[in-house]
């Protein structure tokens, strides 16, 4: 079987157990894995066939991941976390070797053997807990920042790792190898810093005003991996270079659309990423080394848990952070499979050992989401009052919110909503997840709570309980759909705005209680119209009728009979019908050097004067006295026909039809 042979069935195997564990409320990745398990080299049946042509693939899978994490990358997220990330993380990794140190020997390994199994378990995994965070809605939290801070040390020191250990029977020789890949690192960052940040944006401008968007999603996958082989080529790590680029690119104004371009790739890479650890897990190795490999999890587990959340209480950081760094990232991580294979190719570990750790670091992988998901019922043992750890929340009022709107989604279409509430000054805030749009906010002084709104813990950061009403801004329905759900569970009888994404989500929604449904497609639909019957010079009263009649039959399976809707549609109508239209007046109008009053325009024409613009002065509601002049900008309201007559007085001479 080839290669795309292989990749379908790992597809199809994944949406299955992926729809599987979603049934019974565990995480995809375990679904991920489980297929992974099914179709690997150890069980039987149907298999893969060239299990290492799906570990390469694996591996863009986690450059791909950093490099989306790096296009989320803000130093400023690491400033609450620089000490612990900086100073901790090396401690960590430490007294982890000094754990796995201990272990080896207690278990009668050699020493060499026994260190190696310290380092590798040092790591912690990156792509199963940021996946973990995610479908946790624990991103954005402060504990979540601790988490990925400590993460990128750990997975910026597997290149001294792997430089040291296979030397260690000539340390003067390893020393002099990692002098030279300090000073390659070093040139490479400074590149990056100096040239990257100068060309990629430009470039990436450049690919944007093409206009073509697969263009674009070449080109920043290009750069990602591009940028990433060239690390390789130079000794370093392969997903460090693509964390770079990634960092490098979320400068430019095109790091927002590059990131939503790249999460779909993402995110079917790392599938691949996720089934190729399950099909290192082989049944008969396992339940042969059975002991061995319970002992190992259980001691690492424990060990790690206790070392990370000690160290996160040492730097001070209190309340649930502690336990949730501890049931994070007690697992052996992805960077661990890439050292071993380092041991096993310069004969620095056996085989046995290797299939050892790689089975270890699969249990634990395995056992992460499940284990991290208890941190809430775990600290509500200790705290009953304090369910979750708060949120990152940003110009609220220490009082908390009371009757105030909550928008979910700070996009374009939420930051435009929440403008004209600042302008009207009722109280609002934001839920978004993107930290450049949290920024933004922050910077307009706007109350914002950085978090996925999909989540209780979310909205109960934002008060939902005290609410008025809430907005759901977010274009994809399934999240809106998402939301809706947890918010009703809440607070059953809060009113919801959503967007919609087509007429087939009225009915989901309105099913789901939401009191109104705004459809964008819709409206601009609607709009379009408008514009182009003017064009045509349809009668305005005309228009809206046939305007709003379709807004009527589209929205009446979830408006029915809501009279305050109708009110707006009159009012809209009485818009249209008497719309408030500038005429200039030419110098040959027979109105120039009269007075509003002799001209008796209502009489003559209909309509009403209502101001006059004259050298860039408004004079608002004009009295009988008021003398035209040329070139003044006169104000009217009026029906079709009214309008037409004023502008034969104004010298406008109307288009033969």
């Amino acid at each position: 079987m080839g290669i795309a042979t292989d990749i379908s069935l790992l597809v199809v195997a994944a949406f299955f157990c992926g729809l599987l564990m979603q049934r019974i409320g565990q995480p995809l990745i375990l679904g991920y894995i489980l297929a992974g398990v099914a179709l690997g080299p150890h069980t039987g049946g149907i298999t893969v066939g060239d299990v290492h042509d799906i570990e390469l693939l694996a591996e863009i899978g986690v450059a791909l991941l950093l490099f989306a994490l790096g296009l989320e990358f803000s130093i400023k997220d690491l400033k609450p976390v620089k000490k612990i990330a900086l100073i901790g993380t090396p401690i960590q990794m430490g007294l982890t070797i000094a754990l796995g140190y201990g272990i080896g020997t207690f278990m009668g390994w050699e020493w060499r053997d026994a260190l190696w199994l310290g380092a590798l378990i040092s790591l912690s995994s990156t792509m199963v807990i940021l996946k973990t965070l995610m479908n946790q809605g624990w991103l954005g939290t402060l504990s979540s920042k601790v988490m990925i801070g400590m993460l990128i040390i750990q997975d910026l020191a597997v290149v001294p790792l792997m430089i040291i250990l296979p030397q260690l029977n000539n340390p003067a020789m390893g020393m002099q190898t990692l002098g030279a890949a300090a000073m390659k690192a070093a040139v490479f960052l400074f590149a990056m810093i100096f040239l990257g940040t100068r060309l990629l944006p430009k470039l990436m401008e450049h690919i944007a005003k093409l206009g073509s968007r697969e263009l674009f999603l070449l080109a920043i996958t290009a750069i990602g991996l591009g940028i990433g082989y060239i690390t390789y080529i130079v000794g370093l790590s392969f997903a460090f270079g693509a964390f770079v680029a990634g960092m490098v690119l979320s400068e430019s104004d095109y790091g927002h659309q590059a990131l939503s371009d790249i999460i779909p790739l993402r995110d079917l890479f790392g599938l691949l990423f996720f089934a190729s650890v399950g099909m290192l897990l082989d049944p008969e190795f396992l339940m042969d080394h059975i002991g061995q490999v319970l002992v190992l999890v259980t001691l690492v587990s424990l060990g790690k848990g206790i070392i990370f959340g000690g160290l996160a209480r040492l730097f001070n950081y209190g309340n649930v952070v502690p336990l949730a760094v501890g049931l994070g990232l007690f697992q052996v991580g992805e960077f661990s499979f890439v050292l071993a294979r380092v041991g096993v190719a310069t004969h620095s570990i056996s085989h046995e050992l290797y299939s050892l750790v790689l089975t270890t670091a699969v249990v634990t992988m395995v056992l992460t989401p499940l284990v991290s998901g208890q941190t809430s019922r775990l600290y509500a043992l200790r705290k009953r009052w304090f369910r979750n750890e708060p949120l990152e929340t940003i110009n609220v009022p220490k009082e908390g919110l009371h009757d105030h709107i909550i928008i979910a989604g700070g996009g374009r279409v939420g930051r435009h909503i929440a403008g004209v509430l600042m302008r009207l000054g009722l109280p609002f805030i934001i839920i978004e997840l993107d930290q450049r749009r949290v920024e933004e906010a922050h910077q307009s002084g706007m109350a914002v709570v950085y978090g996925d709104a999909s989540h209780e813990i979310v909205l109960e950061a934002a008060d939902l309980l005290t609410a008025r009403l809430l907005l759901i801004t977010i274009p994809s329905v399934v999240v809106a759909r998402s939301v809706v759900t947890h918010a009703k569970a809440m607070r059953n009888e809060i009113t919801i705005i959503t967007r919609g994404s087509g007429m087939e989500s009225m009915d989901m929604f309105k099913d789901q209680g939401v009191s109104e449904v705004v459809l964008p497609e819709f409206e601009a639909g609607q709009e379009m119209t408008r514009k182009a019957l003017l064009h045509l010079r349809i009668p305005p009263s005309e228009i809206q009728y046939h305007t709003e009649s379709l807004r009527q039959e589209v929205f009446a399976p979830i408006l029915g009979s809501n009279e305050r809707y109708n009110t707006l549609s009159q009012f809209r109508g009485a818009e249209q019908q008497f719309d408030l239209e500038w005429v200039l007046l030419e110098p040959s109008s027979e109105l120039i050097n009269t007075s509003l009053g002799e001209s008796q325009i209502r009489t003559r024409t209909g309509v009403s004067v209502v101001g006059v613009l004259r050298s860039d002065q408004l004079i608002p509601n004009p009295d009988i006295h008021l003398r035209f002049q040329p070139c003044d900008h006169v104000a009217i309201i009026g029906t079709d026909t009214a309008r037409s007559h004023f502008q034969a007085l104004a010298g406008i001479s109307t288009p033969t039809e």
